[in-house]
């Protein structure tokens, strides 16, 4: 029951990134110091719930890219100034539907 509860929660979080990246280029996502901060809360975010994940249901999910979730987290939280902003765009673009996609389907 917990498990499904994060998954819920990090598919809220996807949501969230989504809806702020709707419509929008990287040219204005990196002038906008607004739109990078809700979206790099909102990835720390999602990586915090991974680490809520209980051990078995992360083995039994191996198509879930669990470590590296929270490695980003890691990279995040520790390293905010360096956070390699095309990094985090193509994280938007690119990983997160194919991460929405495979919570989805659990």
């Amino acid at each position: 029951m917990r498990n499904d509860l994060v998954i819920e929660k990090m598919l809220s979080l996807i949501e969230r990134i989504e809806g702020f990246c709707k419509s929008v280029e990287f040219a204005s996502f990196s002038d906008n110091d607004m739109l990078i901060d809700a979206c790099v809360f909102n990835l720390s975010q999602i990586g915090e719930q991974v680490n809520k994940i209980d051990e078995d249901f992360e083995t039994a999910h191996p198509e879930i890219p669990w470590r590296q979730v929270y490695g980003l987290r890691n990279r995040i939280v520790h390293d905010y100034e360096g956070v390699n902003l095309k990094l985090v765009w193509e994280i938007i673009q690119s990983d997160l539907p194919s991460l929405k996609d495979k919570l989805l389907k659990l």
